[in-house]
């Protein structure tokens, strides 16, 4: 059966499915995105994701293309068509198609918006968890503004290529001061011999991760401090612990950093234990 995606509207065939060549998303990378997890056929904190979706918009003066309401509604249609019991849903909002200028368009321009869902392998994402997972790390390189959840994602991209030809899962950015600040697709953590978890402060120099913010809910309920600093890579190699979090991963022990094991070589108590209890504390409807 061809997945559906919902295009401005519509739902299609995925093969169908397009959007305007003078698409500003597509030529500018003037829009914002969002990535649910979806268990068991229900959307994951749907109501953190909507509301960091919102704040992206505002930040780049980007009308909503329809209500709250009416876009949950879409995200659930587009999860039924495509018979998803665990996987994840995407939607992508642009400034909406008009001639190619870098200026903003004309104020009645209607935004773009397309939504797709794809199933995962959830057994292969926990065994995946058993072993652990490998980062690089990579110079900080990207524009200061990556508080906003922004489709302008080109140095990721590189980023997560030079983790893949190293043989890892994801790379780490660090700055001109030697602090990570987060991955290309996650935020980055790491637990101190004192059981203390360490993470970057969640202002404009990373991401307000949505599972990051349950983390904190669930590391509370376990009785784990948790430090918002900065942490350098050689704190990271010398950590009990190190994992990732991200919608997509949950919570993702890092065993090896820059070819170096963390801690024992192997997924630690705590990464597990926030993992295990993790969907405890998120909004699952």
């Amino acid at each position: 059966m061809s997945r559906i995606a919902y295009v401005n509207g519509r739902y299609l065939p995925h093969r169908d499915a397009s959007v305007h060549v003078e698409d500003r998303g597509y030529q500018f990378a003037d829009g914002v995105y969002e990535v649910c997890e979806v268990l068991g056929g229900r959307l994951v904190d749907e109501r953190r994701h909507l509301d960091r979706l919102d704040r992206s918009l505002r930040e780049l003066f980007i009308a909503s293309p329809m209500s709250r309401a009416a876009l949950s509604a879409v995200l659930r249609e587009v999860v039924r068509r495509n018979h998803v019991r665990n996987g994840m849903v995407y939607l992508q909002v642009s400034r909406g198609v008009a001639r190619r200028d870098h200026a903003f368009p004309a104020p009645d321009t209607a935004p773009s918006i397309v939504v797709t869902a794809r199933r995962t392998d959830r057994e292969a994402q926990e065994a995946l968890a058993r072993k652990g997972v490998a980062v690089i790390t990579v110079p900080e390189n990207r524009w200061p503004r990556v508080d906003i959840k922004s489709v302008s994602l080109l140095p990721n991209v590189l980023a997560k290529q030079l983790a893949k030809e190293a043989g890892a899962r994801e790379a780490w950015f660090v700055d001109d001061d030697g602090y990570v600040t987060e991955g290309a697709s996650t935020n980055a953590w790491i637990v101190t011999a004192g059981r203390t978890i360490v993470t970057r402060p969640a202002d404009s120099g990373i991401l307000r991760g949505i599972t990051r913010t349950v983390a904190f809910e669930v590391a509370a309920d376990l009785g784990y401090t948790i430090e918002e600093r900065p942490f350098t890579v050689a704190e990271a190699h010398a950590a009990d612990e190190a994992f990732i979090s991200a919608a997509t991963t949950v919570i993702m022990p890092v065993v090896m950093i820059d070819g170096s094991p963390v801690g024992s070589g192997v997924p630690g108590p705590v990464a597990k234990a926030l993992r295990l209890k993790f969907h405890d504390f998120s909004e699952v409807a």
